[in-house]
């Protein structure tokens, strides 16, 4: 299928000179910088942080390109996968026109996205097992249906959708495919990123936020084709990343085998706290997870979320959650958090026999 990013994107952006900062109007090196109106006596805290960061995370995006096997300017960086997402929406959907589809139960920032720029959403649920409802999402797609949001591994579920299923997305619809891989490092599955040549009409998310432990940066990735990249970078803050945000970045890529190590542990922990909660008493189900996380099924899950916040145990609740009644997320914790918990849950158990 020809795929033409032109036919997507909003005429207003396609006709939008973005703005040009002062790092932007020079090349090369230089030594002497009186362009962009900082304040050259520098910071009473920190003296080399009174300068704007590079508008274009050169550095960042040359190692993230380096350790992901592809261009940097195949990468877009934003102030979490969150301003990714928003940004994604402000370039390609007309807002009171056009539409989108999720497939819930799935991450909620899509659809408050959506609302946010005024774009229509549809719902496509995911089937019993949690897969694409294939015949469903073709039947929703219209002429104003302009991006698919697909998280894999999906959150709250936790389980990776059918590649092939995904693959006959991007194969068959003529928008936008974005696929939100924010887990993907805790999963057997393979990333969609090196897929990117195959398709012009993905977006592969990811983050520093779940494996790279970073979630206090703030600092999210898109992968796309080079045109896709331009049109997001014209819409996005100047400086969107900031300076210790994007040295912090690079030390963390410096550590990819800690990062590794950290992943298997998770993954060992994971397995451990979900074969405890299946010995369980009314523990109905733990649904399988590629994710940093669980997703488990009580006969009363709402009075022991209640009970453990009583411990000072905070779980996430998505019994309101389309196909997730009765349902706690629990992400995994340290072995000291995971073991109070499974400590509170016996106290629950023995007040409530």
């Amino acid at each position: 299928m020809s795929f033409d990013i032109n036919r997507l994107i909003r005429p207003n952006i396609a006709k939008l000179l973005p703005y040009s900062s002062a790092r932007d109007e020079f090349s090369g090196e230089a030594k002497v910088f009186l362009d962009a109106n900082e304040n050259s006596l520098g910071s009473p805290l920190m003296k080399w942080y009174n300068r704007y960061p590079d508008p274009h995370q050169k550095a960042v995006k040359d190692k993230i390109a380096a350790i992901k096997r592809i261009p940097a300017p195949h990468i877009f960086l934003g102030n979490g996968s969150d301003e990714c997402i928003d940004v994604i929406f402000r370039c390609f959907c007309e807002p009171g026109l056009d539409e989108v589809i999720i497939c819930p139960p799935t991450y909620g920032m899509y659809e408050v996205s959506a609302n946010i720029n005024h774009v229509g959403v549809k719902k496509v649920p995911l089937l019993p097992d949690f897969q694409l409802d294939l015949v469903h999402l073709e039947n929703a797609i219209t002429d104003h249906t302009k991006i698919i949001w697909i998280c894999s591994p999906n959150n709250p579920t936790g389980n990776s959708l059918n590649r092939v299923d995904i693959e006959t997305v991007l194969n068959n619809f003529n928008g936008l495919v974005v696929i939100d891989e924010a887990y993907i490092n805790f999963a057997k599955q393979k990333s969609f990123v090196q897929e990117l040549s195959e398709y012009g009409n993905l977006i592969v998310l990811q983050t520093f936020s779940k494996a790279w432990g970073l979630a206090g940066l703030r600092l999210g990735m898109a992968f796309a084709s080079l045109s896709i990249i331009e049109v997001l970078d014209k819409v996005k803050p100047p400086y969107n990343i900031s300076q210790a945000s994007q040295e912090l970045a690079l030390k963390a890529l410096e550590e990819i085998g800690q990062v590794n190590d950290m992943i298997k542990i998770i993954v060992d922990m994971r397995e451990a706290l979900a074969a405890v909660f299946l010995s369980m008493p009314t523990v109905e189900k733990v649904y399988p997870s590629d994710a940093n996380f669980i997703l488990v099924k009580l006969a009363d899950a709402r009075k022991v979320y209640d009970f453990l916040l009583t411990k000072g145990i905070v779980l996430r609740d998505r019994s309101n959650v389309a196909l997730c009644e009765n349902c706690l997320r629990i992400t995994i914790g340290t072995e000291q958090e995971n073991t109070l918990l499974v400590e509170a849950m016996h106290d629950w158990y023995q007040l409530n026999p």
